[in-house]
């Protein structure tokens, strides 16, 4: 039986998934709430009236309830991968043919959520120092990257389509790491238990996902852009969560950490010649594909709580949980 559930109840359940599957551990995750919560009591009053508090709860920069009443009842959601004033007019559509959408929910972030992605970034020095990189070595290495994709995000028109919806009166969220932490964890599991010996190997285990197949009729399914399929995998790593694309400085540490094979989303021809200069294989899962994966997980639990999801904008929708 469908059961309202508020817009709160989805955001607090996406935060706590995304603790829950951070690669770095819930342990981690909670000493940087800590550091967070210790900066902002030794702030002063007019810095505390700037402060975005959700950081406080929420370790995840590019999540946030982007617009709407957080207590604002809910029974149908449009989710997609990208949602832009195309898919928040699709949604005002939809409530004119009878299909009233209570809240949108879009992966990629938008609004304030996307001018702080750079934030997010921090996740990936933790992720290297598991993986046997000094964190001093790794916390230089991401320090240059991280204001690089800070500037780059300056100048976009933010709340383009969050203004849309505000206009419309239709609630907007984004989940963006939250969901990357369900494929990364969810791949590198399947990886760690198969121990695919051949790239070869690695592109089957990813076309037994659903989304991964589907992709493939879409000509958007895993490729090798470093390596052959006859070679030998090595140690695999899913590199999926961080916000986006890391330093390209990293590779030549993470050959020394012993890593043969990274699983990635997608990557640029820059860190592509690097990795292939440090003899790193790399494969690409495809983008929308390995989002589809990370938001599915998030998408069955809300379907559990009674919840009709239409997937649109990128979204190969698969359901795992009966």
């Amino acid at each position: 039986m469908r059961k309202n559930v508020k817009i709160k109840e989805i955001y607090d359940y996406m935060v706590a998934r995304g603790i829950e599957k951070d690669p770095r551990g819930t342990e981690a995750v909670q000493a940087q709430l800590a550091r967070e919560k210790k900066h902002y009591e030794e702030m002063k009053k007019d810095e505390q009236q700037d402060y975005d508090t959700e950081r406080l709860v929420n370790p995840y920069s590019d999540t946030r309830i982007l617009y709407g009443d957080p207590s604002a009842e809910v029974k149908r959601v449009l989710v997609g991968i990208d949602i832009e004033v195309g898919e928040v007019l699709l949604a005002d559509r939809l409530a004119e043919k009878g299909k009233k959408i209570d809240l949108i929910i879009s992966h990629h972030p938008e609004g304030k959520a996307l001018a702080a992605l750079h934030d997010v970034m921090h996740l990936q020095e933790d992720l290297l120092a598991q993986l046997g990189v000094p964190i001093n070595v790794a916390e230089g290495i991401m320090g240059a990257r991280i204001g690089e994709v800070k500037r780059m995000v300056m100048p976009i028109n933010h709340n383009r389509a969050v203004d849309a919806a505000r206009i419309l009166g239709i609630p907007f969220m984004c989940a963006h790491t939250v969901a990357d932490n369900q494929v990364t964890s969810y791949l590198q599991e399947l990886m760690d238990k198969e121990k695919p010996q051949t790239l070869s190997d690695v592109i089957k285990l990813l076309k037994n996902e659903p989304e991964y197949a589907e992709a493939v009729k879409y000509n958007a399914g895993p490729n090798i852009i470093v390596g052959s399929k006859d070679r030998r995998a090595g140690k695999v790593v899913v590199d999926m969560t961080g916000g986006t694309s890391g330093s390209e400085d990293a590779y030549a540490k993470l050959v020394q950490a012993g890593v043969g094979t990274l699983v990635v989303m997608h990557m640029g021809e820059k860190h592509r010649k690097e990795a292939e200069k440090n003899h790193i294989n790399v494969i690409v899962a495809g983008h929308m594909a390995s989002d589809s994966l990370g938001i599915n997980l998030l998408l069955d639990g809300l379907e559990d709580k009674g919840l009709e999801i239409i997937p649109c904008a990128g979204l190969l929708r698969h359901r795992r949980k009966s």
